[in-house]
Parts: structure tokens; C-alpha cells; sequence
């Protein structure tokens, strides 16, 4: 069990963070729950280092490497230096997370720490996807209760089906920041310029986003379909997970991708309706 120092940690910079996963893991059983918090308390500490402002790549890079080197001290020595290596190896042990998933989620904020990416080729985006959200998602089928190979399968899709969305929901955001994360081959095909300064104004770029979010909705439908092998009380939170982001490839729809429009979410109250439904089943 985490110790409560520990959990009183993670759990603060969770809930510091502002996200909605705070509230939404709350559906688990209190030791799992604490479990999610201190993956989430890693997952939020190394992508702070990549987006810190200012900073070097070769600076992320060493504290990256350092973060990898904590993570190989956790299952080769069983050693731990602070709150969340502490409780991070309370995870590995209760629930045999995989030590590859930690390090390929430091390799994804080394992508995002290096040079502004920039209209990535799809293996390259698959790639990403897979490293900054499946690799989460098969920490998180574990821990939810679930480590068969459906399980895993969920975590391959349904990661890539919010990653996806995650970027069509952020292109304006992303844009001013320098980065492009819309498939290189889908820009060329459409005619779509790959400057981000630019790529707002370009005519064709629903077309793009189009595509994208049918890939996204292939994973969700691959994601549904493989939880239908899981056990069903474990994927729960991977549900709730899809129910809060797939409806949000409709209402870019139905702006047709007009960013101009601001940043699309849904109302708090159906994501409590969501969470309802779910608890209910």
C-alpha cells in the first residue's frame, strides 16, 4: 500500500493540475485510485520537463535520462529516492506494471522536448501516439484490473482514439505554438501548407481533420470491440475515458473544424451524466 505522505503528494499534484482525471478516477476502489494518481504524478512530471519553457533540449534530454535511470532503479535494485518513485513502486509491485511503458512515455516527451513537431508522417504520429497515450493506457489497464492481452489491445486503441482526438481538438492551440501533429501525407494530399503561421487559413484543412478523426474513430471502435473480451468491471474507466472524448469528433464536426470557433469540450453536467451511467451498469 502507498504510504499516506505519499498518496497525500500525488494526490495534490493531481488535483493541482486542473484535470478532470482527478474526479474521474475517483470511480475506482481507494488503492487502485491512488495507484492511477501516482502514474498520472509521473506522466505530469516528465511532460512538464518537456514543455518547460526556456530550457535546452540537451537539458530536457538529462533530466529525461535521469527519470529513466529512476524508473531501471525501481525494478532492477527495488530503490526509490522520493514521493512518486516511492509510490510508483508500490504500482510495480501490487500490479506488475511493465517497466518498457515507463520508458516509452519518457521517449514520447523526448519527442515533444526536441524541435516543434512538425507535420509528422503517420508512422512517425502512430508512434507518438502509442508512446505518450497506449503506453499510459497499459500502465492503467493493470491497475484497473485487467493485464490479458484484450486488455492490452484496449490500451493500444483507445490511447491512439484520444490522441487523436486530443490533436484535433488542440490544432489551433498547437499552431500557435509552433507544432503540427496533422499527418504529413494528409496535408500534401489536400494541398494543406504544413506552416503553422498559415495552416488555419488553408480552405482544405477540414478535409484533413476529416480523416483524422475517422482514423480516431477506428480505434474507438477497435477499443469497444476488444473490451467486449475484458472483464467488464476493470474497464469501467477506459469506457468513461471514451464517452468523454468521442463525442467531442462530433461537435468538430459539426463546426466542420472551424477553430475559430475556440476550443471544444463538454458541459460538466454530461460528463457527470457519463459517469452516472457508467457506475449504474
Amino acid at each position: 500500500m502507498i504510504s499516506s505522505d505519499d498518496t497525500a503528494y500525488v494526490t495534490a499534484l493531481v488535483k493541482a493540475s486542473g484535470t478532470s482525471f482527478y474526479h474521474g478516477m475517483k470511480i475506482l476502489p481507494p488503492e487502485r485510485r491512488d495507484a492511477m494518481y501516482a502514474i498520472y504524478a509521473f506522466c505530469r512530471v516528465v511532460d512538464d520537463i518537456a514543455d518547460e519553457e526556456g530550457r535546452d533540449f540537451t537539458a530536457k534530454q538529462a533530466e529525461l535520462e535521469a527519470w529513466r535511470q529512476r524508473v531501471a532503479a525501481m525494478y532492477e535494485r527495488g530503490e526509490a529516492e522520493d514521493a512518486i518513485t516511492r509510490a510508483l513502486l508500490v504500482v510495480i509491485q501490487d500490479y506488475h506494471v511493465r517497466q518498457e511503458d515507463f520508458i516509452a512515455i519518457i521517449d514520447g516527451m523526448e519527442m515533444d522536448a526536441g524541435e516543434p513537431i512538425i507535420a509528422p508522417k503517420l508512422a512517425e504520429l502512430d508512434l507518438y501516439c502509442d508512446r505518450v497515450a497506449s503506453a499510459v493506457g497499459r500502465l492503467s489497464v493493470r491497475v484497473f484490473g485487467d493485464s490479458s492481452p484484450a486488455a492490452d489491445e484496449v490500451a493500444h486503441a483507445l490511447g491512439r482514439g484520444l490522441q487523436l482526438t486530443n490533436i484535433l481538438r488542440d490544432v489551433a492551440e498547437d499552431a500557435e505554438r509552433g507544432r503540427i501533429y496533422l499527418p504529413t501525407e494528409f496535408l500534401a494530399e489536400a494541398g494543406v501548407t504544413a506552416e503553422p503561421s498559415r495552416i488555419l487559413t488553408a480552405p482544405a484543412l477540414p478535409q484533413v481533420c476529416a480523416r483524422v478523426a475517422e482514423m480516431a474513430e477506428q480505434n474507438f471502435a477497435r477499443a469497444h470491440a476488444a473490451m467486449a473480451h475484458c472483464d467488464a468491471k476493470a474497464m469501467r474507466p477506459a469506457q468513461m475515458m471514451e464517452a468523454s472524448y468521442r463525442p467531442l469528433l462530433d461537435i468538430l464536426r459539426r463546426r466542420n473544424f472551424d477553430y475559430a470557433q475556440g476550443r471544444v469540450s463538454l458541459p460538466k453536467w454530461k460528463k457527470l451524466m457519463l459517469a452516472a451511467r457508467l457506475l449504474a451498469g
